[in-house]
């Protein structure tokens, strides 16, 4: 499945003054067409498609049931969110003797034991979400390092053409 994500608009022709950029097709340049395999040299947009399709188990498991499906394209943690939690030592245990253990006790441990189980529960899903993000990002990572590749090798290409032109001609 392949997902949009904007980065950043590309500088006008009048700011690149001396360098050959493809910036939008209605602003033609000298330039020569660059590599087919860049989605934004693609569509003419500043949009990187990338496939991820995450295991639907993985999501299944970052998902609230009942609730809508986690998307890792559209979800952004908090800074709060991905903070790291502090260590907290547990109390020592405190054997309550059997001739404690009243409706009040078994009541308090039965609710105890709940609100236990929410938290590992809430916390098991946060980390699901946080790794099925996670591998999102790192295969955007990819993209994009490859189409910031692709680009400087077009750059260098464009700029040759442009010394070339220089040679010939004289300074632009």
């Amino acid at each position: 499945m392949f997902t949009n994500l904007t980065h950043p608009p590309s500088p006008s022709p009048q700011q690149v003054v001396g360098q050959c950029l493809r910036t939008h097709p209605r602003h033609p340049t000298t330039c020569p067409p660059g590599p087919s395999g860049t989605p934004a040299a693609a569509n003419g947009s500043n949009e990187v498609m990338v496939n991820f399709d995450p295991d639907p188990a993985d999501l299944a498991l970052s998902s609230v049931p009942g609730q809508e499906a986690f998307d890792p394209r559209r979800h952004r943690f908090s800074d709060e969110e991905l903070k790291p939690q502090p260590m907290i030592k547990k109390a020592r245990k405190m054997l309550v003797p059997n001739e404690q253990k009243d409706d009040k006790y078994w009541s308090r441990r039965v609710k105890n034991n709940e609100a236990a189980k929410r938290s590992r529960d809430a916390r098991r899903l946060k980390e699901n979400q946080i790794s099925v993000r996670a591998a999102f990002l790192e295969r955007e990572n990819g993209v994009l390092r490859q189409e910031v590749a692709d680009m400087r090798k077009e750059l260098g290409r464009c700029r040759n053409i442009i010394n070339k032109y220089e040679s010939r001609h004289g300074d632009l």
